[in-house]
């Protein structure tokens, strides 16, 4: 197997490092990723500037761009062939529910998708220092060895969030369904020491609607979430109720 490692927290977060340790277990990993956080950068390209990559050391190259761009540069420049597998992570904060159209982690499998390899994106569920990346990069494995061996679902990629705790203690993976969660943006405006406004995007805390079979339910009570996901965002229910319209 010959794998690419990418994530949006930047080629030096310890997420990426675990994911591409245990990658090695499955096969011949590369890793190309952001030369620094590119985190929320969602499914965005760099069309006004130019990238460049910088060799860190032999098969890990870091990319001055998006996580989206380093899977571009990595399947339509850098890599002599194309890969069996694209991973993304670990990312150090899950990616459930409506996050994940922010996602740079998410975004990057996505792109994956679209060139049609298959692709993962993992995060580990804590926003606080973890001592867990290896649990989770475990489970990484685990997952990426299905991927290889059954294969996926046409125009599907796989979103899986993995709870923040030693692996012993979490529960057995679900598949589940996107979740959804009630977001209060905010803008928060102050002014610094020469008079200056500036603004810090932000939200209020979160509602988080925690339905049995979502990823927000599987994560609360410890299980690994493992979402499949595809690019089609029509909303297919509206199709025939939009077609009554008149014009």
């Amino acid at each position: 197997m010959n794998i690419m490692v990418t994530n949006d927290d930047g080629i030096h977060a310890n997420g990426i490092r675990a994911l591409a340790q245990a990658m090695t277990e499955l096969g011949t990993v590369t890793v190309i990723a952001p030369d620094r956080e590119r985190s929320a950068a969602g499914h965005s390209l760099t069309l006004h500037s130019p990238l460049r990559i910088f060799e860190l050391h032999k098969g890990w190259y870091a990319v001055d761009g998006t996580p989206t761009d380093c899977v571009n540069m990595g399947i339509h420049n850098m890599l002599p062939i194309v890969p069996d597998l694209v991973v993304s992570g670990i990312n150090h904060g899950a990616n459930l529910g409506d996050d994940i159209t922010y996602s740079g982690t998410v975004a990057a499998a996505m792109e994956a998708n679209l060139m049609g390899i298959p692709a993962i994106a993992f995060s580990l569920a804590t926003f606080e220092q973890s001592k867990y990346f290896a649990d989770a990069a475990k489970i990484a494995v685990q997952v990426a060895r299905q991927v290889i061996s059954n294969g996926l679902p046409s125009d599907t990629f796989l979103n899986v969030n993995i709870p923040n705790c030693p692996i012993d203690r979490m529960q057995p993976p679900l598949i589940t369904s996107q979740g959804k969660r009630s977001f209060i943006g905010k803008i928060v405006d102050k002014t610094d020491p020469r008079g200056r406004k500036y603004f810090w995007v932000g939200n209020e805390e979160p509602h988080i609607n925690d339905e049995p079979g979502t990823d927000f339910h599987a994560i609360n009570r410890q299980h690994v979430s493992i979402t499949p996901l595809h690019l089609d965002l029509t909303n297919h229910k509206s199709l025939s109720i939009l077609a009554e319209w008149a014009f």
